[in-house]
Formats: structure tokens, sequence, C-alpha cells
């Protein structure tokens, strides 16, 4: 009797590998990663104070390139042909980006910028446009988060599926807290699907 595996996990875990080959630092999430806006660790955001300096806005922005992939059946090893295996289809390779953004709002307390306090609920505005390298616009997610906490992070499901090898974008970024400011950056990001399309790919036999 033939015998198969699924390896679903395997391939996630494969995937995770590639990413120091693509310049991407991987995430603790299986075979995910992201880029990061500013560089750091998870607390570490780009700020602004109002004029008064008595609010500040502090805001962070990953984007999730998603590599999706279908899987296929393949034989096994010619010493065990009849191992059968579930193995990536470099074929259908893609990308479908989502963005996440996290922010935190102080106020100052008696003394400027020196005591502060984070509290209430508030207003927040997240935003992100991803374009081409001919600034064509790809991609774009707009949302209106009331009621947040001071501290908070929210992940916003892109939607558009961006096809593998074609070039480089750029993704433009914002975090507003309504009536305080808005702190923004930018981002780029290289579509290049090959080292996936290798590991795929090698030694994989005869697709059935």
């Amino acid at each position: 009797m033939k015998r198969t595996r699924t390896a679903a996990l395997a391939l996630a875990t494969a995937a995770a590998a590639l990413v120091p080959g693509l310049g991407l630092p991987a995430t603790a999430a299986e075979g995910t990663f992201y880029l990061q806006d500013p560089a750091g660790g998870e607390k570490t955001m780009k700020s602004m104070w109002t004029k008064d300096e008595m609010h500040k806005v502090e805001g962070q922005f990953r984007l999730h390139p998603g590599v999706q992939y279908k899987t296929v059946t393949r034989p096994g090893p010619s010493g065990a042909p009849d191992y059968e295996r579930r193995t990536g289809d470099p074929r259908t390779l893609a990308w479908l980006p989502s963005y996440e953004f996290a922010w935190s709002v102080s106020d100052s307390t008696v003394v400027k910028k020196a005591m502060t306090v984070k509290e209430g609920e508030h207003p927040i505005v997240v935003r992100a446009v991803l374009r081409t390298a001919k600034g064509a616009v790809a991609g774009e997610v707009r949302e209106e988060l009331t009621g947040k906490p001071p501290t908070g992070r929210e992940k916003v499901a892109g939607g558009k599926r961006i096809a593998c090898d074609t070039g480089e974008y750029t993704v433009e970024w914002s975090v507003t807290r309504s009536d305080y400011g808005t702190v923004a950056g930018t981002l780029r990001w290289n579509s290049n699907c090959e080292q996936y399309r290798k590991a795929f790919a090698t030694d994989h036999g005869p697709q059935r």
C-alpha cells in the first residue's frame, strides 16, 4: 500500500529557513516573516510630539509579504518510490501582503515630556500604500479604529495578490491619532521568489 505524508509543517519550516537568504527577518510564527519600520525590536517606534509638547504619538509598521503556494504529490526517492510526499509547487508561488500597525499615545502631566501617562480611549487611523517601482498603486489599506487603548497593534489584510518577481515595491505607511498628529515612514520590499522556487523544484522528481 502506498504511503503518503502531508508535510505542511515541514514546508512551513523550510520556508522560514529560506528567509535569511531573502534578507527578511523571521518572526516566531511558523513559516512567516516580516519587514519592520523602524528596524529593531517590538517596542521600537517612530514618534512625534504636538507643538505644545503635551501629547506624543508613536507608530510602528510591519509588512507581512505572505508567501503562498499550492502543494502537489510527488513520488519518493528511487529506493522507495511508493513513499509519496506533498511538496510546494514552484509554479504557484505568489505573495498576498498584509499590513501590521502598532501605536502608542502618551499625554504629558505636570512637566512637559518629562512626565507622561497613557490612558483613555483613542481614535487611531492606519494607512498603507504599496507602490511599484514606477509609482503605481499595487495595494492600499486604510482603517479608522475607534475606542482603542493608548497602546495597541492591528493587522490589516491587504487582499491583493502580488505576482512573484515583479520587481521592488515601496510601502508608504502612517499612523494617526486624530487631533494629535501623524507618524509615517516608507519601507522597501523585493518580490523575488527565487529562493522558494529553487527549494521546491530541487530533486522532487516528476509531478504526479
